[in-house]
């Protein structure tokens, strides 16, 4: 980047076999049905909107994930691709900003649910503080003024096709870190 200080940042894509999951893989034909952002290699904190309780899919919103908790605690056989790129201090820093702002406030963020199901008719309907999971790391990359060419309508696979992006995993989320 330029001669300039880097950092990674990475893009957890993972399909967890639940319904959702299911019906949302049924409609984009894609591998991966959710993404999360981790700031660090061992995904200690990766940050998304999804389930806010493992175990009911109705109450959704801002959400810390772990490998091993939560959702993905739940369902053991999650697939994932992890992926890494660069980005300078400031911008890693700007997301770490927002996601921190984002946890103070976590009360106030909401799933943005009519927002995920209009992706299937290629209809963008955004919300003041609602989220899907793809429209969050979308947001978080947009807010650090990363331009990765990411499609106004976004989904998780979307973000597969970024430039600069390295595969850095494939295979069960919950072996991550036996490989890594």
């Amino acid at each position: 980047m330029n001669g300039k200080k880097t950092k990674k940042i990475y893009i957890v894509l993972t399909y967890t076999g639940t319904v959702l999951s299911k019906i949302i893989k049924c409609y984009t034909k894609a591998e991966f049905s959710h993404v999360s952002l981790a700031p660090d290699e061992n995904l200690d904190e990766m940050y998304s909107f999804g389930r806010l309780n493992p175990y009911n899919p109705f109450i959704g919103g801002f959400v810390k994930e772990g490998i091993n908790i939560g959702t993905f605690g739940r369902f053991k056989k999650t697939t994932s691709a992890i992926y890494s790129f660069d980005l300078t201090i400031e911008q890693y820093e700007k997301i770490k900003e927002i996601i921190n702002d984002m946890k103070k406030n976590k009360k106030i963020y909401r799933f943005n649910i009519i927002g995920l199901f209009a992706t299937v008719f290629n209809i963008k309907i955004k919300r003041n503080n609602y989220f899907y999971c793809a429209e969050f790391v979308k947001y978080l990359i947009e807010m650090a003024q990363l331009d990765l060419n990411l499609p106004d309508i976004i989904r998780p696979n979307d973000f597969k096709s970024v430039d600069n992006l390295e595969l850095r995993y494939r295979g069960l989320l919950k072996n991550y870190r036996l490989v890594n």
